[in-house]
């Protein structure tokens, strides 16, 4: 697979530090970084306009996630040097509490941040519902699922990195030029143990 002109070089970056885990706990933050995503190397000002914000609450969130080390400047798009363009480290984050249970800060970060993404989640699965018959095709398509199973910790290990590569294969494969119009699509899965 040939990886697209306009993302980052590493697949998944493992948070490690506190910094990013707050960084990422900003909901402004967290909608640069999927924005960054879904299209790519953006300057400020796009960002402001894809995010509901002003540039320089945008500029404010990018110097954050660049302390963090969660995104880059990308000087090469720039057509001046007023321009500043940026893009995201690594496409991918992964994280786990346990590396950081020594500090009561990064864990609550990491809570803040899990807390976070599993609200907006939440949030765009009830925005799809509420508006799926606008788009029969799609609507046709999309799907959801729920399955128990009786797993050890290893085996829950084992099937999250099957999930995951699924997952990053189908980012990193190749779209093909055959001018069949393709939307974002937002794809998660949580696994956890629960009692019915």
């Amino acid at each position: 697979m040939t990886q697209r002109p306009d993302e980052p070089a590493a697949p998944v970056r493992t948070v490690t530090e506190a910094k990013a885990l707050a960084a990422l706990a900003n909901p402004f933050r967290a909608r640069i970084m999927d924005a960054l995503k879904v299209d790519g190397p953006s300057t400020a000002s796009g960002l402001a306009r894809r995010t509901g914000q002003a540039v320089g609450s945008a500029s404010h969130h990018l110097k954050v996630l660049r302390d963090a080390g969660l995104v880059a400047e990308a000087p090469e798009l720039a057509k001046d040097r007023r321009e500043r363009w940026w893009r995201l480290v690594a496409p991918g984050l992964r994280w786990s509490r346990q590396e950081f249970a020594d500090d009561t800060a990064a864990v609550a970060a990491a809570q803040a941040a899990e807390a976070l993404g599993a609200q907006r989640q939440f949030e765009r699965t009830r925005a799809w519902l509420a508006n799926a018959e606008s788009a029969p095709e799609w609507d046709a398509t999309a799907f959801a699922t729920q399955s128990w199973l009786h797993l050890s910790p290893a085996e829950l290990d084992e099937l999250g990195a099957e999930v995951l590569e699924l997952l990053a294969r189908w980012s990193r494969r190749d779209r093909p030029d055959d001018d069949v119009e393709r939307e974002s699509v937002l794809v998660f899965a949580r696994g956890f143990p629960a009692q019915p």
